[in-house]
């Protein structure tokens, strides 16, 4: 499954950074390491990576400016190393692109276990194979060509984004409890805060322009989940 994927590592600590390549080159990833932000950039540029595994603390350049750079060329996987109890910096990881986390110390299995849901990920618009296109008064979801236009204008959105996106407007009139985001869009082996959905829903307002207090698009069903709105604002 993982043959021919490309990895980047952006770690500063050698040990940390030999164990992640050991694990990844397990499976068969062809995998880079850097050990600086501006190299790791540098990197991420050149070789335009599928999975991208990133320390938050990076001489240089750290990992969320490295990160917020990276989303403004690339759609590759991010999943941010953070310390533990660092709480704050996994939250502006995932705020600015990253989808996934892991304090340290970590077990490697653990990373290649989120890393491979990730790559398992089905496409909705694409899997679902009837081109449909959706519409939510000026919101335009294009699931087989995973394109978002907003009032004539495109939105760059993450793959993690773009996914949730996808499967809430394929299920427009349905809500969906942020247990079942988590696993059609993450897998049934992920575990973690369910926070993370709460962070991407965040983001996509933003993008979206969505005004969380009388959200057009994205609905919050409160103390279950979310689901997708109409259009237009809501009462």
């Amino acid at each position: 499954m993982a043959a021919g994927v490309n990895a980047l590592v952006i770690e500063d600590t050698p040990e940390v950074a030999e164990l992640v390549r050991a694990a990844l080159e397990a499976e068969l990833f062809t995998v880079r390491v850097c050990g600086d932000g501006p190299a790791g950039l540098a990197a991420a540029r050149e070789h335009a990576p599928d999975v991208v595994v990133l320390d938050v603390n990076l001489p240089g350049m750290d990992g969320i400016e490295l990160c917020r750079r990276l989303r403004g060329f690339s759609d590759a996987y991010v999943v941010m190393l953070t310390a533990r109890g660092e709480e704050a910096d996994r939250l502006v990881g995932l705020a600015v692109g990253a989808d996934d986390y892991l304090t340290k110390p970590f077990s490697p299995r653990e990373l290649v276990a989120r890393i491979r849901a990730m790559l398992r990920r089905p496409r909705h618009g694409a899997a679902s194979g009837d081109g449909a296109v959706r519409e939510f008064g000026p919101l335009r979801i294009d699931g087989a060509a995973r394109e978002v236009v907003l009032a004539g204008a495109p939105i760059t959105l993450s793959r993690t984004e773009f996914d949730l996106l996808d499967l809430l407007s394929e299920n427009a009139r349905i809500s969906l409890s942020r247990q079942q985001l988590l696993e059609r869009i993450w897998g049934p082996g992920w575990f973690g805060d369910d926070h993370v959905i709460d962070v991407h829903v965040s983001n996509l307002r933003r993008k979206l322009g969505d005004d969380p207090r009388s959200p057009r698009f994205i609905r919050t069903v409160r103390g279950f989940g979310y689901r997708m709105g109409d259009g237009s604002a809501s009462t």
